[in-house]
């Protein structure tokens, strides 16, 4: 997700990806709608040459209200307004779904919500709460994305490890039943939140009861950081502080301080670095890319996810 945000918002607290405007209520889908700045429609138009020619074959998706130009999609491409993908996130999580925040990025070209689903989890002495991330584009670049992102309250990590990639994720695309595929993966979606209540608790309390001694946790994050064949020597000052930083995330976060030395404790570490830690070079839309990733599962946490597992 490239950076230049168009419109958004988020409710009181500020959300983990640290983006958008506040607003004091956590809306409806309507309120939502509005205070995203997404109340508009998209209309396709017949693509014409300067000579008049019609180009068959394709389209242009423009913003009804300003006629802003948002792609050119082949004239199989069917629109998902804006409007539609807060109805399918109502219809999915039910009565007491809220949302957090939405938006749009590249002068409408992508669309996301972030919708916190009504029931929360206390696993292991931690509030976990799942959201819903549906993520959609309106030029042709990319898929109807869903998936399901846990994260523990009380530090705001996402937790991707509750629920496999494969599982927490779906995706169709602007072709074909879409409606019908809707109905299909709702049911498949309301099932998956069944699981990460299940399969989430048990996960959590095996890695709480896998110990780490602090010379594993070390080896884990060298693991993580690997130099490259002949480093420069800037090369070798930011991956030191990439590993000092992740020790401090273990070793020192009050947040985790009465959780044990185990393997729970370091996949927060690293999902805390994962989600939260600025890069080494700043870019205005670094904290829209780290949200974006949240959709597809971030590769950091799960590969620390799979050392611990096989340790």
């Amino acid at each position: 997700m490239a950076a230049n945000v168009e419109t958004m918002f988020y409710t009181r607290t500020k959300p983990w990806h640290g983006l958008g405007t506040m607003v004091e209520e956590a809306p409806t889908s309507g309120a939502a709608l509005e205070l995203a700045g997404l109340d508009w429609r998209v209309v396709q138009k017949n693509l014409v040459t300067e000579e008049g020619i019609t180009v068959p074959g394709f389209r242009a998706n423009l913003r009804e209200t300003d006629n802003q130009v948002l792609g050119v999609v082949s004239d199989r491409y069917k629109v998902v307004q804006n409007e539609e993908a807060f109805a399918f996130t109502d219809e999915l999580l039910g009565e007491g779904v809220t949302y957090e925040t939405a938006g749009s990025l590249q002068n409408g070209r992508r669309t996301w919500i972030l919708a916190k689903f009504p029931t929360r989890y206390i696993i292991s002495g931690d509030e976990i709460t799942p959201y819903l991330v549906f993520m959609n584009s309106h030029d042709g670049s990319g898929a109807i994305k869903a998936a399901m992102t846990p994260i523990r309250v009380v530090c705001q990590n996402t937790l991707n490890l509750a629920l496999s990639t494969a599982k927490r994720c779906w995706a169709t695309n602007h072709t074909g039943d879409i409606r019908g595929n809707w109905k299909m993966r709702r049911t498949r979606c309301f099932m998956r939140i069944k699981y990460m209540a299940e399969t989430g608790e048990k996960t959590i309390d095996y890695l709480n009861q896998q110990k780490l001694s602090d010379r594993q946790v070390l080896e884990y994050i060298d693991s993580m950081f690997p130099l490259l064949l002949n480093p420069s020597e800037q090369q070798v000052k930011n991956i030191m502080r990439m590993k000092e930083d992740m020790k401090a995330r273990y070793f020192d976060a009050p947040d985790l301080q009465h959780i044990g030395k185990n393997a729970y404790r370091f996949i927060n570490a690293v999902s805390d670095f994962a989600t939260h830690a600025k890069p080494l070079r700043t870019r205005s839309g670094y904290r829209e890319n780290l949200f974006a990733r949240t959709v597809d599962g971030n590769a950091m946490i799960d590969k620390a996810y799979e050392m611990v597992k096989t340790a």
